[in-house]
């Protein structure tokens, strides 16, 4: 497990990490990119919990989905199964999981604040926090995506699952954006990637 997590963690996150999972009953599996989701948690048919991260992530942010999904199985463990998934009871768990790691040793300064801004009240993503989100996506690998708060009004974009928008007004936190071909209008979070196209 140590072997398999350092390449992907923060080294100074390492040793707290391995702590958190030792549990016989836990596995973390390190998966293709999936474009839905950063990582999930589940109790499997035979008893024993699994936990999967996608491997693109950068270190901080696969550090943040990691102790994310732990915070699943340990709410699991102590309140039971019908607590809601990001409810209460998960988020106190993921805010007391998270707190050692919250430090200069394994965040670079320009983040703490997010951070500790953001785990005042944790959310279901840490997308949906546009300004940490934001934060956390300056250390991924450079691609040719661009973020919707930055894509001018009236351009055309595409989406990963190959839908193409025409970027409208902003409403309040999201952006109003019209599908080409259904004609219908979907919000978009300002941090959303997307790809600039010629239409």
């Amino acid at each position: 497990m140590q072997n398999q997590l350092e390449q992907y963690i923060p080294y100074a996150s390492l040793n707290k990490v391995i702590e958190l999972l030792e549990h016989d009953e836990l596995s973390v599996k390190v998966k293709k990119e999936r474009k839905t989701r950063h990582g999930d948690y589940r109790k499997l048919p035979n008893g024993k919990h699994q936990i999967t991260i996608n491997s693109n992530l950068n270190q901080y942010r696969f550090l943040v989905t990691l102790v994310h999904e732990i915070a699943h199985f340990e709410a699991y463990q102590r309140f039971g199964r019908f607590i809601k998934p990001h409810g209460k009871e998960w988020k106190k768990t993921f805010q007391y999981l998270m707190l050692p790691f919250i430090n200069p040793d394994v965040f670079p300064s320009e983040l703490l604040p997010m951070l500790a801004r953001h785990f005042k009240n944790p959310k279901a993503s840490s997308d949906t926090d546009t300004q940490l989100a934001l934060a956390l996506k300056s250390y991924d690998t450079p691609n040719d995506k661009t973020f919707i708060f930055e894509v001018p009004y009236g351009s055309v974009f595409q989406l990963y699952n190959g839908k193409i928008f025409k970027k409208g007004s902003k409403r309040v936190k999201r952006y109003e954006c019209i599908e080409i071909v259904s004609g219908k209008t979907y919000l978009f979070n300002p941090n959303a990637e997307v790809e600039l196209i010629d239409y």
